[in-house]
């Protein structure tokens, strides 16, 4: 894949908008870090970006918690938010726009929307029986539940019989078009194992959906009629609307899609995936709006092979996990580790291993040891060589002409591990170079020219490494650019104008004679913590 000045269009990734019935955990971290991946790895290409993630705080859960806690729902929902924001920050997620619905402006998109679907005579009224999980927000069919009448997702809450009255959308009327659009556009969801889970679903044939929801007052109402007040996900899924559009900006539906609209990718748990690979497409249909590009639902995430959860009393904190080990070993462990769009799993004997082995031992020792050895050998300054002097068929320069087609073509289809291990293998290649060629024998015999061109190759390639990595690694990727006397910045939004994605891709971009940095160790070796022991 090659990318070049044809294709910088707008590039706009959500995460979902996150519930705010509970702090964040590690599966919200997960998404947003790869969210934010992707988003850097444009915006290292040059792409304008737009990043979105945020909250979705209406809904019969956060009133019902609320008031189990003795405060109002918008008080529950401040100090929520809060979580999640200071999580980002502790994650170095580098994010455009922060939604939350209960903005006002967020209603006064809502209210247009539901205007066009309403005059496009897509919404009724309606009698609404069924099985309703109130942490789904959503009426579950009998076929889909448990055998004791169970939500398959949140087994630990039966679900409750409803019989109202509510608004309808017309998803039945979309049936053939939903089904037109996953046969022209294959690529629309993502994996092809969600793509799969989709096509049996709306196979089946489709129900109309409600969308209002009576005696419930913490949302915004319908507009047509505000003895009802809208449903959750009618309400959430627009967010992804709302946050187009500048907070300095007078709200309006034409406004909010005028640069960033379609989106580009949305990442979503696979828990998710009906409403943004079936509803949201069918709703977007009607209020005749271009669909997104893509829909990508990921895995689950376990820890030490057990589903997490406060009953099993294994549940990972993400704050502890960054405060414990950095933001980069937490990103980079669930990015090279687990295999995007499947299952996941925490050890944390394996996060260490892993972040050890990959980090501190290949990545940080090579730089450290190559940087001394420039410093004896060639006066602190970068080997005075002419990188075009060495040939395409260098062990080390080939592996890095390949990296510059392998590992964008991986981070665009989201396949981040596939990235990190292409580029591990070259600064593996590189340790072995290093080894097998001896620098300082051959310095020791005078064989000064030889000695440069070894450490200038090794030292090009954990340039070009950490330039590859930087979406993963963006704090790590900066010191090492330190350390080689590189000015850089990874956590700037305008990268892409300031390095030139084409020059840095490539292998050889590192300048002779430059001043090199000191040489420090890049990352620390991590160990395992003291067993508790045991009262």
């Amino acid at each position: 894949m090659t990318f070049n000045s044809v294709e910088k269009a707008p590039f706009a990734i959500t995460t979902p908008l996150y519930y705010v019935n509970g702090l964040p955990h590690i599966g919200s971290a997960y998404t947003t870090i790869a969210a934010d991946v992707v988003a850097r790895f444009y915006r290292l290409m040059g792409h304008p970006v737009l990043m979105i993630t945020g909250t979705d705080e209406h809904g019969q859960k956060i009133q019902r918690t609320a008031e189990e806690r003795g405060v109002s729902p918008q008080a529950h929902c401040d100090e929520f938010v809060a979580g999640f924001e200071r999580l980002w920050d502790l994650l170095n997620i580098n994010c455009d726009r922060f939604i939350r619905t209960t903005a006002p402006r967020h209603q006064t998109i809502v209210n247009e929307f539901f205007q066009r679907v309403w005059d496009r005579s897509d919404i009724y009224q309606g009698q609404q029986q069924g099985w309703y999980c109130v942490s789904c927000e959503e009426f579950k069919e009998e076929r889909d539940l448990l055998s004791d009448r169970r939500c398959p997702i949140h087994t630990n809450k039966p679900v409750e019989w409803r019989d109202e009255s509510n608004y309808f959308f017309k998803l039945s009327a979309y049936q053939e078009q939903l089904e037109q659009l996953y046969a022209e556009r294959p690529d629309f969801i993502q994996p092809e194992a969600r793509r799969n889970e989709v096509l049996s679903f709306v196979k089946r044939g489709l129900q109309d959906f409600s969308i209002s929801r009576i005696n419930l007052d913490w949302g915004f109402p319908v507009p047509t009629d505000p003895g009802h007040t809208l449903y959750v996900w009618f309400d959430a899924l627009l967010g992804y609307i709302t946050a187009l559009q500048d907070p300095n900006e007078t709200p309006s539906l034409e406004r909010a899609i005028a640069q960033w609209w379609p989106i580009h990718t949305h990442l979503i748990g696979k828990d998710i995936l009906r409403f943004h690979a079936v509803y949201w497409p069918a709703m977007l249909m009607s209020a005749g709006l271009p669909l997104p590009e893509r829909v990508y639902g990921h895995g689950f995430l376990t820890k030490d092979g057990q589903k997490m959860g406060k009953s099993q009393g294994n549940t990972l904190d993400p704050v502890d996990l960054v405060k414990r080990y950095g933001a980069d070993a937490v990103r980079y462990y669930f990015m090279r580790e687990i295999e995007f769009g499947k299952d996941g799993d925490f050890n944390e004997t394996r996060f260490i291993n892993l972040l050890n082995a990959d980090l501190a031992n290949d990545l940080g020792n090579l730089l450290n040891r190559t940087l001394k050895m420039a410093g004896r050998y060639c006066n602190g300054q970068v080997p005075t060589v002419d990188p075009q002097t060495i040939l395409a068929d260098h062990p080390l320069r080939a592996i890095g002409i390949t990296l510059t087609e392998t590992v964008p073509t991986a981070y665009s289809q989201l396949a981040f591990s596939q990235a990190c291990t292409a580029v591990l293998a070259l600064v593996q290649a590189s340790n072995k170079f290093l080894d097998d060629q001896a620098p300082w024998s051959l310095y020791k015999q005078g064989k000064q020219a030889e000695t440069e061109v070894v450490l200038y190759a090794v030292l090009e390639s954990v340039r070009q490494a950490a330039y590859l990595l930087s979406p993963v690694i963006p704090s790590l990727s900066n010191q090492i650019y330190a350390q080689l006397g590189l000015t850089a910045d990874f956590d700037a939004k305008a990268l892409g104008q300031v390095l030139n994605y084409a020059d840095q891709v490539r292998w050889g971009f590192l300048p002779p004679g430059q001043p090199l940095g000191e040489a420090q160790p890049v990352f620390q070796r991590l160990e395992l913590p003291e067993p508790v022991a045991s009262p």
